[in-house]
């Protein structure tokens, strides 16, 4: 799939009902300590908003707060820019013929956002009183991503090996885009923490609005609208009047704009923007990063949510070619990088509906029921996303690709994004119905954090997995082959051409889809078994 297209499990997604995603830990003692199977202190409830006080205020209404949730707004469009500038470099890289294990290695620049429980603690723990507990974060976050996204607008030509015919240098690629991504991650837990208390208690439903519409937005722009804008053909065909080489915008030229809008952007906030001293707790302190990370090792060690998490994490390979590599082979193919990624308008619509019909089917005691049915068929997804890139090149014509041609493409994608949200809705309903209420900011951001990690690291092997199941020959030139890169460059030199044989896409997309049939009938049961446990295997023990 194309990262345009497919809602990254493991990367951007709309999260669940709670949406603090940074941790709540606190320094006074509670009513009730949480004690997981060992014993080991959790945390009291995610109340982090106190009750309104009586004859305080009245309720608020949203146009009283109408700058706050717009500041909302414009922080979340700016955290989506990275993420999707990330996703967009994979297509840049095929177009370039980069290699599948180097698609592998640029795979982990995802990473970042389903490990952010790892640094969540300190980033809730660690902050100047006098500045801001969320803006001691958000601001020097966000000041490092716009004077780097500056920088590397200097420097990224270079890196994509635009000049004097050098290939793409894929491992500063990769380390840079895994620093935007994690600083977005950062920015990501700040936003999300602040959004609680920025907000009153009658508004702050607002947020999670925020957030979906405006990482969506932010995504678009950094993915979408760059890849057309950047593109040449795109440009030329609807844009302009005069044909040029090069599209509108470069993306040295987007990461120099949007690296302004950073650092002018945190400057207001810096300025401008107090932290809402009246509702802010006062209890709102951390308790000891120590004590979070105990708690995290004590909830995962139950034996109910142990084995979850080995369920879950495995239970994504059979998508992985699917996911994965299948929108890189379309470009392979010769299907323009911008068409692929416009794909994603039509469907946002779909994208935002699916959730609304798909919750209805959820929201009973067995919301598992709805992944164990929706997996076979997009199992069998797989396979018709590898006949679509068999098919392509056959119904290619000199001017580009029919229209009924992405006609197909789009329903494929339709009918993908359905079974993929009835998973997606399904596993969320679930890490809400079994996250326990005493600490339920950190329970239910580990096993979401498990959710997203079951699909990134099949996704990185599958993509790894490509060149070598590939099997090439050496047409034109007896006593060569083309197994490395060295043999193919021999070969090439000898006056012959590496020819594919064998493309280890197919061969990882019938072995995918064989495995997930595999995990679908021997521990698919065992997943649905898990809705029969008490509460008491999900719940910490409460003692005074």
């Amino acid at each position: 799939m194309s990262p345009a297209i497919v809602a990254k499990e493991g990367g951007r997604q709309r999260r669940a009902g709670n949406h603090h995603q940074c941790l709540d830990v606190r320094n006074e003692p509670p009513p009730a300590l949480a004690l997981c199977e060992d014993g080991l202190p959790g945390g009291e409830a995610e109340a982090l908003l106190p009750p309104p006080e009586t004859g305080v205020r009245g309720p608020r209404g949203c146009r009283a707060e109408l700058g706050s949730i717009l500041l909302l707004l414009v922080l979340y469009v700016l955290q989506g820019i990275p993420l999707g500038l990330a996703g967009s470099v994979p297509l840049i890289l095929q177009s370039k013929s980069a290699s599948y294990t180097d698609q592998a290695f640029f795979s982990f620049v995802f990473w970042p956002f389903s490990l952010k429980l790892l640094w969540a603690p300190l980033v809730d723990a660690v902050y100047l009183r006098g500045f801001g507990r969320r803006k001691s974060w958000l601001v020097p976050t966000q000041y490092v991503l716009g004077l780097f996204m500056i920088y590397m607008s200097t420097q990224v030509d270079v890196l994509l090996g635009d000049r004097e015919g050098r290939g793409p240098d894929v491992v500063a690629l990769t380390v840079t885009f895994f620093l935007f991504e994690f600083l977005a991650a950062t920015q990501d837990i700040a936003v999300d923490g602040w959004a609680l208390t920025m907000l009153s208690r009658e508004n702050v439903g607002y947020a999670s609005t925020c957030n979906s519409v405006g990482q969506t937005a932010g995504y678009f722009l950094g993915n979408v609208l760059f890849l057309a804008l950047e593109s040449p053909s795109f440009c030329n065909k609807y844009l302009r009047f005069q044909p040029q080489p090069q599209g509108i915008v470069t993306l040295s030229d987007f990461l120099f704009f949007w690296g302004a809008v950073f650092l002018i952007t945190t400057t207001l906030v810096a300025l401008l923007k107090k932290e809402n001293k009246e509702l802010t707790p006062t209890k709102e302190e951390t308790k000891g990063i120590t004590d979070t990370y105990k708690l995290l090792f004590s909830i995962i060690k139950m034996p109910a949510v142990l084995t979850f998490c080995l369920l879950i994490l495995t239970a994504k390979v059979g998508f992985s070619a699917a996911d994965a590599v299948t929108g890189l082979k379309l470009v392979e193919e010769g299907v323009p990088k911008e068409h692929l990624a416009l794909l994603a308008v039509p469907m946002v619509p779909l994208q935002i509906i699916l959730p609304l019909i798909i919750s209805k089917y959820t929201a009973g005691p067995q919301p598992l029921n709805t992944f164990y049915k929706a997996m076979p068929y997009r199992l069998l997804l797989g396979l018709e996303f590898a006949f679509l890139v068999w098919w392509t090149p056959k119904v290619k014509y000199e001017g580009g690709f029919p229209v009924y041609y992405y006609v197909v493409v789009l329903m494929s994608y339709a009918l993908h994004q359905i079974t993929l949200y009835s998973m997606y809705v399904a596993i969320m309903a679930f890490n809400a119905k079994v996250s326990d209420p005493l600490i339920g900011g950190t329970y239910m951001t580990l096993l979401n954090t498990v959710s997203n990690l079951g699909g990134n690291w099949p996704s990185t092997v599958a993509l790894w997995l490509v060149d070598p199941l590939t099997v090439k020959e050496c047409a034109g030139a007896q006593g060569h082959a083309c197994g490395t890169a060295l043999a193919a460059e021999l070969c090439t030199k000898a006056g012959g051409s590496c020819v594919t044989t064998l493309d280890g896409y197919y061969v990882e997309s019938i072995v995918c889809v064989i495995l997930g049939f595999g995990w679908w009938f021997l521990l698919g049961p065992k997943l649905k078994k898990l809705q029969d446990e008490g509460q008491s295997s999900w719940k910490c023990k409460r003692t005074n």
